[in-house]
């Protein structure tokens, strides 16, 4: 997603920029005052809350407007993301905004303050009082709102500076060179995406081959979890003398070891356009550890693709790789390979199952030969990087 706050003080055209961006971006425009007006004209169960409020002369709390908010996100998931205006408009609603994003496993990209010195919002206001017939375009409010604008506000901008994510705009300038000073930010922020992939398929499905394949093309970090235990034992690292332990015991290796190296590989991946995972998650409990990895990197899953081959397929596949060097040790019998495509369904069908119910899971056919089961994946990822824009 592409989560943006847009600042500015009374008569800094606001409204003007978001209209841009809502149109150039895809995003979904949240103010406040909108959303309660539509609460309470829709006499939803929050509406009638912030009605009562009203009623009897109080604000509407922090608690009803960010329940508000996480509703209007939650019920627009093909927005590319989300613009906010007017909030947050306290210190305590930016702790609000930022909590508000962790639990729906996304982040603000950034806050543009469209800075204009006080004079020319004065006059901009004045300007708009002669045609707009307002009441309030007179120079003594105007001034109120200002000074109220700025006592409240420039803690939350040191919020956000803190934090890195502040821009800046000057906004005393034509409104074409505001909208062109806007795009620079948001493509920079845009450049900074990654395309992460989780690549699913039960054994012999053919994952690991195209997922290498597809990491080369497009310049994706590939994260599988076999080899790189392989090779922290060919290494005789640490780590790798613990995993030789374990496989020479018959144990599984645990996530604490697994989780190390992907986290390893995450933060030392440089100059690439994202991930793909193959062989993680396989649990229910690992695809929450991917998402608080990735989170805590700065991104998010993009994509979820399953490879679907027929059952009796996946067995002759598994049961001819077994009689190549690329035998893998469920190869070796046909109860193997019926256990592992067992193991598959029970464990790792559910991760696709919650996957599918949260995000959507793509469907590919994996029969037919490596290139035309690549081309309709090739497909899917680039138009993974297309919705990215």
């Amino acid at each position: 997603m592409l989560n943006i706050a847009l600042f500015g003080p009374p008569g800094a055209g606001k409204g003007t920029q978001s209209e841009f961006l809502i149109k150039k971006y895809n995003l979904f425009y949240i103010s406040t005052g909108d959303l309660l007006r539509k609460e309470m004209k829709e006499n939803t169960d929050l509406g009638k809350e912030a009605k009562n409020v009203i009623a009897a002369g109080g604000l509407v709390s922090d608690e009803i407007i960010v329940q508000i908010i996480e509703k209007t996100i939650t019920d627009h998931p093909d927005s590319n993301g989300f613009l906010f205006d007017g909030f947050p408009r306290t210190y305590i609603q930016a702790y609000i905004l930022e909590g508000l994003m962790i639990k729906l496993n996304t982040s603000l990209n950034c806050l543009i303050n469209l800075d204009v010195p006080e004079k020319v919002s004065i006059d901009r206001l004045l300007n708009r009082g002669k045609t707009s017939g307002r009441s309030d375009d007179n120079e003594k409010v105007i001034r109120n709102r200002l000074s109220e604008y700025n006592e409240k506000t420039l803690p939350v901008l040191q919020f956000f500076k803190e934090r890195e994510i502040y821009r800046e705009v000057k906004g005393n300038q034509s409104i074409e060179k505001v909208q062109k000073d806007i795009q620079i930010i948001i493509q920079e922020e845009l450049s900074k995406r990654l395309l992460n992939i989780v690549l699913f398929g039960y054994p012999g499905s053919g994952r690991g081959s195209q997922g290498k394949a597809l990491a080369e093309k497009y310049n994706l970090e590939y994260v599988a979890t076999g080899p790189m235990l392989d090779q922290e034992i060919k290494k005789n690292s640490p780590i790798g003398l613990k995993i030789k332990d374990l496989y020479d015991s018959g144990q599984l290796v645990p996530d604490e070891i697994v989780v190390q190296l992907i986290e390893k590989k995450l933060e030392n991946s440089r100059n690439i356009k994202g991930f793909i995972f193959k062989g993680f998650p396989r649990t229910l409990v690992q695809s929450y550890i991917l998402d608080g990895l990735l989170k805590k990197h700065g991104t998010a899953k993009s994509q979820i693709i399953e490879i679907e081959v027929p059952t009796l397929e996946l067995i002759n596949r598994l049961d001819a790789r077994s009689k190549t060097d690329r035998c893998m040790p469920y190869d070796t019998s046909t109860s193997k390979i019926v256990k592992r495509l067992q193991e598959h369904e029970t464990k790792t069908v559910p991760v696709i199952a919650k996957y599918n119910q949260i995000h959507g899971v793509i469907k590919i056919n994996g029969e037919g030969s490596f290139d035309e089961v690549f081309e309709k994946l090739s497909y899917e990822v680039e138009n993974g990087f297309r919705n990215m824009r």
